[in-house]
């Protein structure tokens, strides 16, 4: 039973037994009194016929007639006349009947009154006659007592409902802060760290304090690690002296990207290149080239500013790279970073000069070939003097044009025919264990043609507002699978599907008709999503962790030590980015990063899981890193 309803047990019981207690206590003394006053009413109707009848002077024919004349007025239930040798002459005594008459028979029964008989002595003067005996009806008593009980009754009923009302203020007033300190428990349970209001009842008041010390203890080591975390990327990915990313780690970005089955599936590729460092370096000296360094890398970034998944890194002394993956959002031209760096090299009056050459890339493009053709057009810019841009063009003869109502056409139609799949790779535990399979969707876009990834349509989806019918589709389909073979599975999903309102409630009504394949399925949203869209995660979290759903972020790593509510969102687990993990068997920075992050998660009860592992040395790396599983092209089942 709840602490509540024991306060109100507790409140109801005492009210009632006060309330009982006073009526008894009130109707025990009523009879009381009545009692009393019948005694001494018997008492003085005696007193007053014997005088009447010893003024009769012995005539028992008078006697009778006053006997009777007084017994006639209906207030008594008996009336006798004795002789002093205590022999009855005269007795009236009234149908028991009429006695209860005026008031229910079981009160009757259950309170009795009792008459006591007045008793006078009946003389001739100096002559004792007998005695009279009186007892008057105790009906009238009875009466009065029933209707002073239904008032006293009525009356304590009112004060008890009043009572309950204050009674139920106060017992709310205890259990908003109860209920409060009760959801901050739960919280801590789904590992959301929540602090409440401190409540004006002392004992909870310290309670709170108690439980509020605790998740602000518990924030200040996850910012504190989140400080450590972050230093340990910077040092592992990020170069010291522009904060871009550093050779090896933006290879890793770029080749994600390559691989990766989200996204476009194309993009660019530029190099920039500051022309004879080694000469700028005499002229201005190291610190003014340290300068200049810095300011370039400042506006790539400025340039590169709204583009989504932008990766810009420093490959050596004076080459530059930006890797930019083509999507809603169009991407800056080469062009255009030659003329934001003339304009800044400009405006500090460097002398230096650059030159940018570029590609155009697709999805599976070999990582070698792109920066080679890259590198080719790079060249020829060198060649045709400062600020000068090439590109290297890779046109993709298969690519088909489509308008955006031909491509919610295609995709409405696999919807409605069924024409999806779900592909499976395997995420391993460290011992090479299931944990679940990852399922990534994939639409027929024409009938009887091949199933196409996500890189093939997802910017379109994007684009005409069916991506979270897409989320949904993929998410029965993992849910029905489930039920065939009960093996986990996990679905991603869009961070702009959380955006639609109806989305959360319709997936979760979608999982609740299906409550035992809910416990194997697994839901992932990028990072991105909760650095942006912080309480759209959450809210999902809150909404599908009760069902048995456990919920996640993927592609993370870069963003984690910046968001700083991560120990209230109420994940599960966390994937870290093959940007992240590759490599980390060769790099002891890469592996010190690594290992930090998983610390950091693990504080918050988070499971953490590699992605995009392609070389078996790296997993048993990040078994020692403390991962708790991997998946890639190198994991296999045991």
């Amino acid at each position: 039973m709840s602490l509540i309803r024991q306060i109100w047990l507790l409140l109801l019981t005492t009210l009632l037994m006060a309330f009982l207690g006073s009526f008894v206590v009130w109707m025990m003394s009523s009879r009381g009194y009545l009692e009393t006053q019948l005694r001494l009413k018997n008492a003085d109707n005696a007193q007053s016929l014997a005088l009447n009848l010893s003024q009769q002077r012995g005539d028992m024919t008078g006697m009778e007639l006053m006997l009777s004349a007084m017994f006639d007025t209906g207030f008594y239930q008996r009336i006798t006349l004795r002789d002093a040798a205590g022999r009855t002459l005269f007795n009236h005594e009234a149908d028991p009947k009429v006695v209860r008459e005026q008031a229910p028979h079981w009160f009757v029964e259950m309170v009795p009154v009792e008459s006591a008989a007045g008793v006078a002595q009946v003389s001739d003067g100096w002559r004792a006659v007998g005695s009279v005996e009186v007892v008057s009806h105790s009906a009238f008593a009875h009466a009065q007592l029933w209707q002073g009980s239904l008032k006293t009754a009525g009356w304590l009923a009112v004060l008890g409902g009043l009572s309950c009302l204050v009674a139920t203020f106060g017992v709310n007033g205890i259990r908003r802060p109860l209920d409060a300190t009760v959801n901050q428990a739960q919280a801590l349970m789904e590992r959301r760290f929540i602090t409440v209001e401190e409540p004006r009842v002392p004992e909870l008041a310290r309670l709170s304090q108690a439980m509020n010390a605790v998740v602000m203890r518990l924030k200040s080591v996850f910012e504190e690690q989140s400080g450590q975390v972050e230093l340990l990327r910077q040092q592992a990915h990020c170069d010291p002296l522009t904060g871009l990313s550093q050779r090896r780690h933006f290879m890793a970005q770029l080749g994600a990207v390559l691989s990766s089955d989200e996204g476009s599936g194309s993009g660019v590729v530029y190099l920039v290149r500051v022309a004879d460092l080694a000469g700028v370096n005499r002229l201005l000296g190291h610190r003014q080239t340290d300068v200049l360094l810095q300011r370039l890398g400042r506006v790539l970034t400025e340039v590169s500013l709204g583009v989504p998944g932008a990766a810009i890194g420093r490959l050596n002394g004076g080459d530059f790279a930006v890797c930019l993956v083509s999507g809603d959002v169009p991407v800056p031209e080469a062009q255009y970073y030659a003329d934001a760096l003339r304009r800044a090299f400009a405006e500090q009056a460097i002398t230096a000069t650059v030159v940018v050459g570029g590609v155009r890339w697709q999805r599976g493009d070999a990582l070698q070939a792109v920066l080679a053709s890259a590198d080719s057009a790079l060249a020829l810019a060198e060649s045709r003097g400062a600020f000068s841009v090439e590109m290297a063009e890779a046109f993709d003869a298969q690519s088909t044009v489509m308008g955006e109502d031909e491509w919610r056409r295609r995709m409405d139609a696999a919807l409605k025919e069924g024409r999806v799949q779900l592909v499976r790779y395997p995420v391993v535990d460290r011992q090479l264990k299931l944990v679940h399979h990852e399922c990534p969707m994939r639409l027929q876009l024409e009938a009887g043609g091949p199933h196409e990834s996500a890189a093939h349509w997802l910017p379109m989806a994007l684009r005409t507002g069916l991506i979270s019918r897409i989320d949904e589709v993929a998410v029965q389909l993992a849910l029905e699978q489930i039920g065939d073979d009960q093996q986990p599975r996990g679905v991603n999903l869009s961070p702009a599907s959380l955006m639609d309102s109806g989305f959360v409630p319709r997936l979760r009504a979608a999982i609740a008709a299906r409550p035992q394949a809910a416990r194997f399925l697994w839901l992932e949203v990028a990072e991105v999503a909760a650095v942006d869209r912080f309480e759209l995660v959450r809210e999902l979290c809150k909404q599908l962790r009760p069902l048995g759903v456990r919920i996640g972020l993927e592609h993370a790593g870069e963003r984690l030590a910046r968001i700083d509510s991560l120990f209230e969102a109420g994940l599960d687990y966390v994937k870290l980015d093959a940007s992240v993990v590759q490599g980390v068997a060769s790099d002891g920075a890469r592996a010190a990063f690594v290992s930090g992050t998983v610390n950091m998660l693990h504080g918050l009860g988070l499971q953490v899981y590699g992605e995009g592992v392609n070389d078996s040395a790296d997993i048993l790396a990040l078994r020692q890193c403390g991962l708790d599983g991997v998946t890639g092209p190198a994991v296999r089942l045991a």
